[in-house]
């Protein structure tokens, strides 16, 4: 499974929807997940390092001190309306298992760029058959909160300034929110910041 995106879930208070699609096929697996979880992932997608590390960052490291390593993670079960997933590592060649959350397993695999898979069973139950044309003019499967109206607002009113004054500001203002620990607004300003490099 690839992981398509991170979108705001209205209807679960605040909550996140993590999307999943199937590599070679057309299913989209949507998992809600919390916002500490959520925030772990887009941090870690988005290339943003912060200043202590995050619990996830944690058990990486000490996964690694102990010469392991997430081989892969597996979203094994659906019951209840509850997934189910488990990391597989290896810890020094002995292949271990170990129950976990989707989102705190998805979190840690993309630390270790491990593969993410999911059971048929699954992808049969919750699956959610996608044409790639409609992705785009679908709200649950937006890439994330970068194509908010929210965020797309903000370099408009922005675009009046040079943009060399426009990125000392704004990585200025990078800098400030990853001191406060506001990752959210960090990621959308880095998105803001490479739109003007880019």
């Amino acid at each position: 499974m690839d992981i398509l995106g991170l979108s705001t879930s209205p209807s679960s208070g605040g909550a996140y929807a993590l999307i999943l699609s199937e590599t070679d096929g057309n299913r989209r697996l949507p998992i809600i997940i919390g916002t500490f979880e959520a925030q772990a992932i887009a941090l870690e997608l988005e290339h943003i390092k912060p200043p202590r590390p995050m619990t996830h960052d944690l058990l990486r490291n000490i996964i690694q001190s102990f010469d392991s390593f997430v081989k892969h993670i597996l979203i094994s079960d659906l019951r209840d309306g509850t997934f189910f997933a488990t990391v597989v590592y290896d810890a020094n060649g002995r292949e271990i298992e170990q129950d976990a959350r989707p989102s705190d397993a998805i979190a840690l695999a993309i630390r270790f760029q491990a593969p993410i898979f999911s059971s048929v069973k699954v992808l049969n139950e919750a699956g959610i058959e996608s044409d790639d044309n409609q992705d785009s003019d679908s709200p649950k499967f937006a890439a994330s909160e970068r194509s908010s109206p929210q965020a797309e607002k903000k370099p408009a009113t922005a675009s009046v300034k040079q943009p060399a004054d426009q990125l000392k500001e704004l990585e200025a203002k990078l800098e400030s929110a990853i001191k406060n620990e506001d990752y959210e607004k960090a990621a959308q300003i880095r998105d803001q910041i490479a739109k003007i490099k880019g």
